[in-house]
């Protein structure tokens, strides 16, 4: 899974994030990255993010996980006031992959838009680099060494 901050306390927000994902319900943290900085995708999403990644091991279905995440962020000071994706954000939790899922639905896995962030990938490769996308078949290594 992704995480990413690039308002407040980023590297606050994002030790409490992974603290808060090792204390999820039938879910273990297994590895995080080290957090990276980025510059914003657009210029309307404010400055730059800290990224990192996280390998969890769990027994949660995608939904619950997904429900598990958003009430997490909530906590974290997240708010979704309906201006749709992108812009500035206290903290983000997105389900990149889980296992060899693939859903499409209201619940999306993998990621519809992974495989071309290296935001994503680079932390993901860090911390599960033989991990394959169930789509591809490519490890996350080799999709964010194909990266331009």
């Amino acid at each position: 899974m992704a995480l990413g901050a690039n308002l407040g306390d980023r590297h606050g927000l994002l030790a409490l994030a992974f603290a808060g994902l090792g204390r999820l319900e039938g879910t273990r943290l297994v590895a995080a990255s080290r957090p990276r900085e980025t510059p914003p995708e657009r210029p309307t999403d404010g400055g730059p993010y800290l990224n990192a990644a996280a390998l969890l091991e769990t027994r949660l279905r995608p939904r619950e996980l997904l429900d598990q995440l958003l009430a997490l962020e909530r906590r974290l000071g997240r708010r979704r006031d309906g201006a749709g994706h992108g812009g500035p954000r206290a903290i983000d939790l997105d389900l990149v992959l889980h296992g060899s899922e693939r859903l499409l639905g209201d619940v999306q896995v993998p990621h519809p838009r992974f495989r071309g962030r290296r935001f994503v990938l680079g932390p993901a490769a860090e911390v599960a680099p033989h991990l394959r996308d169930p789509v591809t078949g490519s490890t996350l290594a080799a999709l964010r060494d194909a990266l331009p």
